[in-house]
């Protein structure tokens, strides 16, 4: 098989991310196809990444005869839509987070994408396929840390985004903190464990921008969660890290414990100045996980030359959505909240 064509939707920070990749980076791969509202992001696949095909609609683009796969990372409420678009059109898809916003469009998606079991279809849970996560991962399962007790996971966008964010979240809907934000620790807790969320507990509060509270908008929120087994797990998400871009995780079992990124260092340097003793930071998701966006990409390209699905799927999208949606519940009606 030669290399695979794809064509993006959308071309924001993370599409950027994702077109770059494709283009520049990945071998067995080629960027033939861009489609955006925004023209500046057109003129970037043209000008800087050599796309001849632009389009201004997703439509347009998915009937191209020279693309195999499209990349979709467009607001989360197209995904459902285009992603079942794609497969009727007999495309693999690798569709960013999260698979939807409505649990009933999730799972008509999730139905399409079974019928059309000879189409790769792979959900961006970029974790998964960061090398430390990776580690940890097989730790858990050779049973180095026996048997899980609690799981703890921060996820907090520094603060620089924090303004816009609220602009935002005044005339969109961002699907709500959980949704939009802890669907990776979601998605962590459930590989880590191999189990489901059966209770959830959540709650929040907006400190520095009260306002959010108008919009129905978390700045910081947090979650505690019952699995099927009765493993504890402890979310964190919010809008309002000054030092950085803060994802860590801590894993509790009977014979151990680890933590990843417990301290989110951009690299091994050590600054020795006025301020003391420094350990940088990193800013961004872009950063962070670079290595994890490069593997996931990969092995997206493998997977529809070798003929086979990726271990993370579209139910795992799904019953991420679902947790997420439980968690906005429990805010929402300051109860506890069993998830179906």
């Amino acid at each position: 098989m030669g290399d695979i064509r794809f064509g993006i939707a959308g071309l924001g920070r993370l599409g950027k991310t994702h077109a770059m990749n494709i283009a520049n980076t990945i071998s067995g791969a080629q960027l033939v196809a861009a489609c955006s509202v925004v023209e500046e992001e057109l003129a970037f696949a043209n000008n800087e990444l050599g796309v001849n095909e632009t389009y201004s609609t997703y439509e347009e683009m998915v009937n191209s005869p020279n693309i195999d796969a499209v990349c979709i990372v467009t607001p989360s409420g197209f995904h459902t839509e285009q992603i079942c678009l794609a497969m009727e059109k007999g495309l693999h898809v690798f569709s960013e987070k999260p698979l939807g916003l409505e649990i009933e469009d999730i799972e008509r998606t999730v139905e399409t994408i079974q019928a059309h079991p000879d189409q790769v279809f792979q959900l961006g849970f970029m974790r998964r396929y960061d090398e430390s996560y990776q580690y940890a991962k097989e730790m858990v399962d050779k049973g180095e840390l026996g048997e899980l007790t609690v799981i703890r996971c921060y996820g907090i966008d520094p603060s620089a985004g924090l303004e816009s964010f609220v602009k935002f979240a005044k005339s969109n809907n961002s699907g709500g903190l959980f949704a939009d934000m802890a669907i990776h620790d979601i998605d962590l807790v459930r590989w880590f464990s191999n189990k489901e969320v059966n209770r959830v507990w959540a709650m929040g509060k907006n400190a520095a921008y009260p306002e959010l509270d108008d919009a129905n908008e978390l700045e910081t929120g947090a979650a505690m969660m019952q699995l099927e087994d009765k493993t504890t797990a402890i979310i964190v998400a919010g809008r309002n890290a000054q030092h950085g871009y803060h994802v860590e995780t801590e894993l509790i079992g009977t014979k151990g414990m680890l933590r990843v990124a417990a301290v989110p260092e951009k690299n091994l340097v050590s600054v020795f100045n006025e301020h003391g003793v420094v350990r940088p930071t990193s800013q961004n998701f872009p950063e962070r996980f670079k290595g994890a966006f490069l593997n996931e990409m990969k092995e997206f390209i493998t997977c529809i030359k070798e003929k086979r699905q990726p271990d993370v799927s579209a139910y795992d999208g799904l019953q991420g959505t679902k947790i997420a949606a439980a968690l906005q519940e429990s805010v929402d009606k300051n109860q506890i909240v069993d998830v179906n």
